[in-house]
């Protein structure tokens, strides 16, 4: 499942920069993530960095709607960051 940013994005600045898939960007009015490139660290770290800096308890969240399993994020992970090795 890859994560979202809800309305309570403060915009900080805190979590762009984090982001070892650089899925996080500035939106319209807030950032946003990208669910085609976030992986939730998977393949990084063991907990999703932006989560971890977000000065705002439960501003990023699990996408409802992005449904992935941990087996689909690390096959996102490889295809980011080696699909030159595949």
């Amino acid at each position: 499942m890859s994560l979202l940013i809800t309305h309570r994005c403060i915009n900080c600045d805190m979590c762009e920069p984090e982001c070892p898939n650089e899925a996080i960007s500035m939106g319209e009015s807030i950032y946003q993530i990208n669910g085609d490139r976030c992986t939730e660290c998977v393949g990084h770290y063991e907990t999703p960095t932006c989560q971890k800096v977000c000065p705002i308890p439960n501003t990023i969240t699990k996408d409802p709607a992005r449904t992935e399993s941990e087996e689909q994020l690390w096959d996102k992970f490889v295809q980011l960051h080696h699909a030159d090795k595949i």
